[in-house]
Formats: C-alpha cells, structure tokens, sequence
C-alpha cells in the first residue's frame, strides 16, 4: 500500500516536497516513480529511482528542478520539488515497480502499485 502527501498550493517559484510511505517490508527491493495527471490531460511520467536509489530518471520538463530520492529505512520515496511552475498544476501519484530489483524505467506499464494522489497546484 502506498500512502502519497505533501501536495498544497504554492506560488510559481515556489518548492513542496511529496512524499510516498510504503507498507511492507520489501520495500528496498523495488523501485519507485512519481507520475502526474493535470486536468484534462494524460498521466504522465514525472521521475523514477531504482530499488537501491542509485539510478534516477526524469522527464525533460523537471529536469534540474524536480529531485526523487527514497530512504529504505522509512520505507519512503520523495519528491523534491523546485522552481514550480503553473504548468506543474496535477494531482502526483507514486507508484512501485512490478518486479524486485527492476531496471528504472518511465512506462506506466511497468509499475504495478499505486498510491492515491496528492494534489499540487501552483498559482502564477
């Protein structure tokens, strides 16, 4: 079970920081994505870290703004999120990879666990 928060509403230029708790004890064998949905829109990848959080991968819009880390310990993945921007307005979503020790990958397909979302908003 993936338990996502940390959403709110923030002014452009502003920073939030989601997080994803995970229950379960495996939690450090699988990796993680975040994946976001804007009104009207398609989900779509926003970043992906790898079992062992050594292999990252982001989405082109985010990049050098956006930073996903986890901590096994706490079972939890995180968002760092920077520099927002009105175009970041989505409700974000964890997700855990379908398989242990899985390559990072950016395909929905992939992930076979979802969390609810948590809504970000960013006014201009």
């Amino acid at each position: 079970q993936l338990q996502a928060s940390g959403g709110g509403l923030v002014q452009a230029g502003g920073s939030l920081r989601l997080s994803c708790a995970a229950s379960g004890s495996t939690f450090s064998n699988y990796g993680m994505g975040w994946f976001r949905q804007a009104p009207g829109k398609e989900r779509e990848f926003v970043a992906a870290t790898s079992w062992s959080g050594t292999k990252t991968l982001y989405t082109d819009s985010v990049k050098g703004r956006f930073t996903i880390s986890r901590d096994n310990t706490k079972n939890t993945v995180y968002l760092e999120m920077n520099n927002l921007q009105p175009e970041d307005t989505a409700v974000y979503s964890c997700a855990q990879r379908d398989g242990r020790y899985h390559a990072v990958t950016s395909n929905p397909a992939d992930f076979g666990s979802w969390g609810q979302g948590t809504l970000v908003t960013v006014s201009s």
